[in-house]
């Protein structure tokens, strides 16, 4: 118990953190963590004004049934090429 309470004692004062070896789940974790924020980003940065997301998402709105069956026809095309 003391040997925690001093390493979050070091880490309340700001110091580093101890180097404990980390598992394969603790680095999974973090890998996904970091994966999810580069997409989150990405999406953020394509959302801007005149950015595609931004222009797909107007034309969907202003036309959802021809919107949802462009897809549609587009599933069914790339579902047969397999």
């Amino acid at each position: 118990m003391g040997e925690l309470l001093d390493a979050l004692n070091t880490l309340d004062a700001g110091g580093a953190a101890p180097d404990e070896p980390k598992s394969t789940v603790d680095q999974a974790a973090k890998a996904f963590q970091n994966a999810s924020r580069s997409v989150g980003e990405a999406v953020d940065d394509a959302r801007q004004p005149d950015m595609p997301l931004d222009l797909l998402t107007k034309l969907v709105r202003q036309a959802p049934l021809k919107s949802l069956a462009i897809a549609f026809v587009v599933g069914v095309m790339v579902a047969r090429r397999r």
